[in-house]
């Protein structure tokens, strides 16, 4: 093995062996286990969140591949709708073309053109990351085979009379002419105003104060409302305003969504352009009047004045016309939501248009009973209340868009308007009976980019034809997932698949937190504080990072921030971390449901981890392929399964198998508990604290030491290599890349077979291999020799100088584990001698340490320089009574203790108490000395 771990120099290797070799293929054995991808945007590059999810999922495909489970990793891309056509029309404009110029089907021709050159990046990330789903299956939402299932979906439900077509408000974007889902709204604070408006009753009577954000909504307003109980207005309830700057009378009318406390108590309603009075609207049989274009400009049912006005130009008019008539009572700065298109960053519209819906309801029963009853369980549990909350309430979906780009809607009309739904415009004809000279124009419409992906547990497998795959796979075990797409995507999955294969998608819904910064902020563009997985991985220099980061930023302030930020955080750039590294944090940070605070220092630690193994398994193959104290060279032979048997177990071999069996239980309820955190802690705490830092340590005086036999010496190199195999297939599917090379090198050593550790046996703990009592040893030598330790770093007794050592007050059993373990304590506490005081003994002046009730005694004298020692020792109590004087004084201020936060004075109280324990400490210390 090299000298040195270098990641980059073996990841590219193994995962192209891998893939090369068709290792991420299900085996066809076993119990099926499969899980689908969330499929990432064609358009899309790897993310942080990406990277955590992706790395939790190729956990548990390499997990159960090595259980022998029958192994899919259903892998794919989503077409998505806008995002596709956007970045095609961007690159039509810069040639001065737009997608009209060519006519749709050109348009979709250039869509795949660029499909094929440009929209395989996140894949071949993936790949980067270690991802090991079975790729010869690669589904994306536009092939044919999907196609066909997202026609025959939309079709069945069409005929079941789950789909139909009418005129409702959507969120509509104005710069794409289509409307968009609630995920495509961004709605953020921004400062605004609230306009107050007289509305003059009819009569002559008087006026009401209406308030609104939007004053460019009223020429659409159908009515004013007040609360039924309202006492200011009830007398006024089924009187008419008459509308300024339209002329028209409207009603006023009492309903119990008006809130009596806000404003002026009276609400202006437009149903036609706001979600929550087009309900109102519903329930008062209020006419629809729309005043918009599809460009948000001021339409014919607007007074002329206005028409053909920008919205935002007309609201400056309409509240000039308002004030020139005397009905502006007063404009109020307001903070309010503005809902913008995330593509667009246009303020999104209300609109009112012709679209396509499901009808919700029938299909959310079930999807409800299927959680309610357990067939279908949420990791974390808490999100089945936001499901239930949600699929309660649950609206009819607009499933249409008004782009080009995406699956057409198979409906057609005839010159009348009449619709007829078909697979194609020769199937509508036959079944319809319409003759050729009939005209029929196919709807120019497409289907939300959710719809398709909500058939993906199962048309990715072939549906509608019943496939082997789908036969196999169907339903999936765990769909891995962020919380802010249950209801778009998670939800709608569960009732599609519900309908149309009469079984649950998935048995397990886990769902991750969001990824954010080291401060606990989501990452973004905008903030400048994004971290590009692949970057971690392969490292970056700080120009390329900054540039990386102000690309693209417009505002010159911002950029500047941005780059300033940047060079703080990052003076270096970014080191090469390497994949592995990357994986196991994201692991390290995965508990169930929170929020992820991402820390570069934290990777920095993993990549240690990783150099930790790679320095072991080359002090373990320097000592296991050599010749033993006969001449026989130790390999497969001696230390593998079919060894010979003359070989000695020493109790620090017996205990780190017993540990690794802990490690191996450990791991596994971490892993299928969906707590990789606890998973990943189990496995580092075995590696670096038990397996590295102690076995390590105690097989080097059976290996380096006449003292033990050529038995134990085979002993020992057997469960070195046995153990360092095992354990590098426990931490396969968490870190991939180091433990496939480190296991091509130990597996013949260790007596294992096979091409690759992928598709090795997961080791099982087996708890007939736990040694009681060797484990109750060990901890009895641990604590002996860090309480040596503890005494030579106390008193400043050099490693290297070997000591008495006195145990006092032991019991029968401390005696004989040091009466076995002398060897072991000489060699790594470094002593010249042990010697076991019975009762009457007298103890020499020691420093003393407590492993039980037993106590191990350093006898001082000789040992240390006691005038250089305790000069040191007052030096130090001067340093502690300075603090402990700043720290008194503090807390005897009473503006600090008063008007400090409770928790920062109880900071400074533990530290007080703390500084006294260590100035007692090391006033006993030169107690001690002055005895010498």
């Amino acid at each position: 093995m090299d000298k040195t771990y270098q990641p980059a120099a073996i990841e590219k290797n193994w995962y192209e062996t891998w893939e090369n070799n068709g290792y991420f293929k299900p085996s066809g054995e076993g119990e099926p286990y499969c899980i689908m991808i969330p499929p990432p945007n064609v358009t899309g590059s790897l993310h942080m969140g990406h990277g955590f999810q992706e790395s939790i999922m190729d956990a548990l495909i390499r997990y159960h591949r090595m259980k022998g489970h029958n192994t899919l990793w259903q892998v794919g891309t989503d077409h998505a709708g806008i995002a596709t056509q956007m970045v095609v029309e961007r690159q039509l404009d810069a040639d001065g073309i737009s997608r009209h110029d060519l006519g749709r089907d050109k348009f979709i021709e250039k869509v795949w053109e660029w499909k094929e050159e440009s929209g395989g990046t996140i894949t071949r990330q993936l790949r980067r990351l270690g991802a090991s789903p079975d790729w010869s299956t690669e589904r994306f939402t536009m092939d044919d085979g999907f196609y066909k299932a997202v026609q025959e979906v939309f079709i069945r439900l069409y005929e079941d009379g789950l789909i139909y077509r009418g005129k409702r408000l959507v969120n509509w974007d104005p710069k794409l002419h289509t409307a968009v889902s609630d995920l495509e709204v961004l709605s953020e604070e921004e400062d605004g105003f609230l306009w107050h408006f007289r509305y003059p009753l009819t009569d002559g009577s008087g006026h009401l104060v209406v308030a609104t954000t939007r004053p460019e909504t009223m020429l659409g307003d159908s009515a004013v409302a007040v609360h039924p109980e309202d006492e200011r207005y009830k007398h006024l309830i089924g009187k008419t305003i008459t509308l300024p700057l339209v002329g028209r009378e409207i009603p006023i009318i009492a309903d119990d969504y008006v809130d009596m406390e806000f404003g002026t108590g009276c609400v202006k309603i437009t149903p036609a352009h706001d979600f929550n009075d087009y309900e109102m609207g519903q329930r008062h049989d209020l006419p629809l009047i729309n005043v918009f274009n599809d460009d948000a400009q001021i339409n014919k049912n607007a007074p002329e004045k206005y028409q053909g006005m920008d919205r935002f130009d007309a609201r400056k008019l309409i509240v000039e016309d308002f004030e020139a008539l005397d009905l502006l009572e007063k404009i109020d700065d307001h903070k309010l939501k503005v809902p913008r298109g995330d593509r667009t960053g246009v303020v999104i519209e209300p609109y009112l248009t012709d679209q396509w819906y499901v009808k919700t309801q029938p299909l959310a029963d079930e999807a409800i009973k299927a959680v309610e009853g357990g067939d279908i369980e949420f990791v974390p549990k808490q999100y089945e209340n936001m499901y239930f909350s949600w699929m309660r309430d649950i609206q009819d979906w607009c499933i249409s868009r008004q782009l080009w780009w995406g699956h057409r809607i198979p409906a057609w009309y005839d010159e009348d308007g009449n619709v007829y739904v078909g697979r194609s415009e020769e199937e509508v004809r036959e079944n319809n009976n319409i003759a050729a000279d009939v005209a029929l124009k196919q709807d120019d419409d497409v289907l939300d980019t959710w719809f398709s992906s909500g058939l993906w547990t199962f048309g990715t497998l072939g549906w509608p034809e019943e496939t082997e795959l789908l036969k196999t796979f169907n339903p999936t075990n765990v769909l891995v997932t962020g919380f802010d797409i249950i209801f778009f995507w998670v939800a709608r999955m569960i009732m599609l698949t519900l309908y149309f294969r009469k079984q649950v998608p998935f048995s397990t819904v886990y769902v991750h937190g969001l990824v954010r910064d080291s401060h606990g902020q989501k990452m973004s563009k905008s903030k400048g504080n994004v971290l590009d997985p692949i970057d971690l991985i392969d490292g970056i220099d700080l120009e390329s990072l900054v540039a990386k980061r102000t690309g693209g930023m417009m505002v010159p302030h911002l950029r500047q921030k941005i780059e300033k930020q940047t060079r703080k955080e990052f003076p270096d750039g970014l080191a090469a971390y390497g994949t592995d590294a990357l994986r196991y944090t994201y692991y390290s940070l995965a508990s169930t449901g929170r929020d992820i605070k991402f820390d570069v220092g934290r990777i920095e630690g993993f990549r240690n981890f990783c150099n930790k193994i790679w320095n072991a398994s080359r002090y373990v193959l320097m000592n296991c392929e050599v010749q033993d104290d006969e001449g026989n060279r130790v390999d497969a032979q001696d230390c593998g399964q079919n060894g010979s048997d003359d070989y000695e177990l020493s109790v620090a071999d017996r205990w780190i198998v017993s540990k690794l069996q802990q490690a191996e239980k450990a791991v596994a309820e971490g892993v299928e508990s969906y707590r990789f955190d606890l998973a990943s802690q189990a496995l580092y705490d075995f590696i670096w604290n038990e397996y590295c830092s102690w076995y390590l340590e105690l097989s080097k005086p059976i290996l380096n030491s006449d003292d033990f036999s050529a038995a134990q010496k085979k002993g020992t190199r057997r469960t070195m290599v046995r153990v360092l195999e095992t354990t590098l297939r426990l931490a396969h599917p968490l870190m991939p890349f180091i433990t496939e090379e480190i296991w091509q090198r130990v597996k013949d050593l260790a007596g294992a077979e096979g091409d690759t550790i992928m598709t090795a046996a997961l080791p099982i703990c087996d708890d007939s291999k736990i040694d009681e009592q060797a484990m109750t040893d060990v901890e009895w030598l641990k604590g002996v020799i860090e309480g040596v330790r503890n005494i030579r770093g106390e008193m400043n007794i050099s490693p290297a100088k070997s000591i008495p050592l006195f145990f006092a007050n032991g019991s029968d059993n401390d005696q004989r584990c040091l009466n076995e373990n002398t060897l072991f304590l000489q060699k790594l506490a470094s002593l010249e001698s042990a010697t076991w005081l019975n009762a009457g003994d007298e103890a020499p002046l020691s420093a003393t340490a407590l492993v039980g009730e037993m106590e191990i005694l350093v006898p001082m004298a000789g040992l240390i320089d006691v005038e250089a020692e305790t000069a040191r020792l007052n030096k130090e109590i001067d340093k502690i009574k300075k603090d402990v004087g700043r720290v008194e004084g503090k807390l005897n201020n009473p503006k600090f203790v008063d008007k400090a936060p409770a928790e920062v004075v109880q900071k400074e109280k533990d530290k007080l108490a703390d500084m006294q324990s260590a100035l007692g400490k090391l006033e006993e210390q030169i107690g001690k000395l002055a005895e010498l």
